[in-house]
């Protein structure tokens, strides 16, 4: 059975995708071991695959594509918290938008690459707003001080994310973001 993007657990603030490395990890339980991948010769004979559970979520990143035990870390550190942006949403009610989401928007632009380190984090504050408004990303997009074609623009660099939004808009009776 496949992931259903409408399901979603709540987490206490701040959402889990915007700590910094050290203080996400204290929440992770961290595995090595052997998997598919490069190495040659070399093939499992070393343990670089990572794997991070985060603890109060059950929700987790993995990596085996490199050699190194710390890249692969550090790539499954990555997918965790694009997993946690996706899949954790803050309980509470959408309190107003962050430091970090000022230092990003420019105007009523939000420029951010899907490969930066702050995008989970971004994508986060905007799906807690999202879900805060009822679906409504009119709504949302002036609650985040963007227009509402930027905050499609930024679902649409996680396919996840906006199919997430899709679905539940058309649950509502709302219609499709297009993609």
């Amino acid at each position: 059975m496949g992931f259903d993007p409408r399901d979603y657990m709540l987490v206490k603030a701040p959402h889990p995708a915007t700590l910094e490395d050290v203080e996400l990890l204290k929440q992770c339980t961290v595995g090595f071991g052997r998997d598919s991948g490069p190495g040659g010769q070399h093939r499992n004979r070393r343990s670089t695959a990572a794997r991070l559970t985060h603890e109060p979520t059950g929700l987790h990143g993995s990596a085996s594509e490199r050699r190194s035990q710390a890249e692969n870390r550090r790539m499954a550190l990555k997918r965790l918290r694009l997993t946690l942006a996706l899949r954790a949403r803050t309980k509470g009610r959408f309190r107003g938008v962050t430091a970090l989401w000022e230092t990003r928007r420019q105007g009523k632009q939000m420029s951010i690459n899907p490969k930066h380190r702050d995008f989970p984090a971004i994508l986060s504050e905007a799906l807690d707003c999202i879900n805060c408004h009822r679906w409504d990303v009119a709504k949302s997009a002036g609650a985040l001080g963007i227009s509402m074609s930027q905050l499609t623009k930024l679902l649409r660099h996680h396919p996840a994310a906006l199919e997430q939004v899709n679905q539940y808009r058309q649950d509502l009776g709302l219609p499709r973001l297009r993609r």
